[in-house]
């Protein structure tokens, strides 16, 4: 059985050592392109895809995650009264640094006899790759290259005329396991703990009436809505833009698309990366399926992943922009009843233990 991959980041590395495990031959095929600018952010990563990826990923060691055990929603003009909250007495979800998780899953695949890893020159055509068929499944995580401009372009996709903007705060011990999200008028703000002396600051800001924002405006920003850490150091400012985006075509051939190709939602909930380790999981069983009766890796794998995946997928990603949009009127409109609303509808422990499942799990096994 005979895998190929195409893609680089913690996606195709992922789907590779769950594959691999399985005692499936994988080939990924990466450019020479550094996805260095994706190493420097984090995710979030819900208690059951943890669990997931601890057995049939890579087992990470406590030490590379952190767990979030409230969540506080407050908009900017009611700091001291938060519109929504979300507790457990257990963990709600866990913060991951993408360099950390990167660096054990490429160490672990070096080690791996079922891998191999081919770097993508000029001269390489990956049409002529395809056309050769030695794989069995061609899995494409690359948004960017021509077998996605060829074959995965159509898209339904909406642009937030957001950027994110990324940057670590070093500040005074602490606990740390509450994460924090601010509605501001530039766009929410959110404050996600790494470590008791670390955490990541994501903020969303609206472009529609400016193009660009200094670094000094962001800090200002961020300083600005500091829920309460005493700041000791800020790394480099990272930034990136933001749309929704949900893939019309799972597949061509024997070429399946997946994670950030297969849809891009906004990061307000931290649910991006979870929809692919849900995705990976679908894929997984149905391949162990196979496996198991003994059949040959075809494209009805495909077919069965797209019936499983594509309409759930689509309906938890406008979920996610549903979200997005609500607070973003209510941010232009300033309307005090509605946070008062959201705050009664809050108190009812039904409603909150729904979307606190629903996070967890997503639509599949709820």
């Amino acid at each position: 059985m005979n895998i190929c991959i195409l893609g680089n980041g913690l996606t195709a590395l992922s789907l590779a050592k769950n594959l691999t495990k399985k005692k499936i031959n994988v080939q990924i095929y990466e450019t020479k392109k550094a996805i260095n600018s994706s190493l420097n952010r984090t995710i979030g990563v819900t208690k059951k895809n943890l669990e997931f990826l601890n057995k049939e990923i890579l087992a990470l060691k406590k030490k590379d995650t952190w767990p979030i055990k409230e969540i506080e929603i407050f908009s900017e003009k009611e700091k001291k009264d938060k519109i929504l909250n979300f507790k457990k007495k257990d963990i709600l979800f866990y913060m991951i640094k993408n360099d950390k998780y990167y660096y054990h899953l490429n160490n672990a695949l070096k080690k791996d006899n079922f891998f191999k890893k081919k770097i993508i020159t000029k001269k390489f055509s990956l049409d002529k790759m395809i056309k050769e068929n030695k794989y069995d499944l061609i899995i494409n995580c690359d948004s960017n290259n021509s077998i996605s401009k060829k074959y995965f372009s159509r898209k339904i996709s909406k642009d937030y005329f957001n950027r994110a903007y990324i940057v670590t705060i070093i500040h005074e011990k602490l606990d740390n396991n509450k994460a924090v999200q601010i509605f501001t008028k530039c766009g929410p703000i959110a404050y996600l703990p790494l470590s008791k002396t670390e955490t990541s600051v994501v903020c969303s800001l609206n472009l529609k009436y400016k193009s660009e924002y200094t670094n000094e405006e962001v800090l200002t920003l961020i300083d600005k809505n500091n829920p309460g850490f005493v700041l000791k150091k800020i790394s480099d400012l990272k930034s990136f833009k933001l749309n929704l985006a949900n893939l019309r075509n799972y597949s061509h051939e024997n070429i399946l698309a997946f994670g950030d190709l297969l849809h891009k939602i906004h990061p307000l909930a931290g649910q991006g990366f979870n929809m692919t380790l849900r995705d990976i999981k679908v894929l997984s069983d149905l391949i162990e399926e196979k496996i198991d009766y003994g059949l040959p890796l075809d494209s009805s794998i495909i077919e069965k992943f797209e019936k499983e995946t594509k309409h759930k997928n689509f309906i938890f990603s406008n979920g996610i922009d549903l979200i997005y949009e609500i607070f973003n009127f209510n941010k232009d409109s300033n309307n005090t009843n509605f946070n008062n609303f959201l705050k009664r509808i809050g108190k009812n422990k039904t409603f909150t233990d729904v979307v606190m499942k629903v996070a967890d799990v997503g639509f599949r096994n709820y």
